[in-house]
This record gives C-alpha cells, sequence and structure tokens, in this order.
C-alpha cells in the first residue's frame, strides 16, 4: 500500500523559511520521479519542484527559483522541500507525488503572513 505522509508546514512571516517533508513507504522509493505540488484556495493544484530518481536533477516553476530547494534521500525513503524567502503567494496546501501515478499525500498547509 503507498503512503505518502507530508509533514513540516505551518504558519510563517514573510520572508520567513520552512522545510516540509514526505515520508514514503509501499513502492520502490529509489525507482521514481518525485514532485511537490501546492493547491492556494481558488485555484488549481501546481507543479512546484520536481526531482530525477537516478540523478538528483531538479527543476522548479519560475515563481520559486532561488528560493526553494528539493531534495530526495533514497535509503531513507523521504522527500523534502526547503522553502527560503516565503511570500503570502506561497501560501497553499502542499502534497506530495509519485510522478505519473494518482498517489498523493494528504497535504501540508503553509500560511505566510504578510
Amino acid at each position: 500500500q503507498v503512503q505518502l505522509v507530508e509533514s513540516g508546514g505551518g504558519l510563517v512571516q514573510a520572508e520567513g523559511s520552512l522545510r516540509l517533508s514526505c515520508v514514503t513507504s509501499g513502492f520502490s522509493f529509489e525507482a521514481y520521479v518525485m514532485n511537490w505540488y501546492r493547491q492556494a484556495p481558488g485555484k488549481e493544484r501546481e507543479l512546484v519542484a520536481s526531482i530525477n530518481h537516478h540523478d538528483d536533477i531538479t527543476s522548479y516553476i519560475d515563481s520559486v527559483k532561488g528560493r526553494f530547494t528539493i531534495s530526495r534521500d533514497n535509503a531513507e525513503r523521504t522527500l523534502d522541500l526547503q522553502m527560503n524567502n516565503l511570500t503570502p503567494e506561497d501560501t497553499a496546501n502542499y502534497y506530495c507525488n509519485i510522478e505519473g501515478t494518482g498517489h498523493w499525500g494528504q497535504g501540508t498547509q503553509v500560511t505566510v503572513s504578510s
């Protein structure tokens, strides 16, 4: 049974930082590209960052480049997202996702106050 459990969200002031984590089980973590998505109220879910499974190549949406860093630990089966210099526009529920599958975690809420 695939499980993705996110944590690390919270309320932070603008310019602050948070580190999100996703603990996974039930699939071959090292064989998949992993993603972080987010969904703000009234908006569609958007892909924030991805990390390759064999060479750790990463990609980001333009709005978070230089501020967010995605990383993974294949031995621990965890996916992280370090978020720095947060802005109110980053407020959303953040989700861990296995590329190409319909598997999602329950999400962790990030709220950034101005």
